[in-house]
């Protein structure tokens, strides 16, 4: 796995309630759930770009 660099995170504290009652719903700590948000919208923007790409 690879290594896991920290760094402080300024979050709306709102927002950070929506995101830790979500990462609850879904049985991950609110650290994974803001993780697998970020890879997720990683991904899909990498498959914009391809798309747009390919045009």
């Amino acid at each position: 796995m690879a290594e896991k660099k920290a760094f402080v995170l300024r979050i709306n504290p709102d927002m950070l309630k929506e995101v830790e009652a979500w990462a609850a719903d879904e049985f991950r700590s609110t650290n994974g759930q803001i993780e697998y948000l970020l890879q997720e919208a990683l991904k899909a923007r990498k498959s914009a770009r391809k798309k747009k790409l390919d045009k």
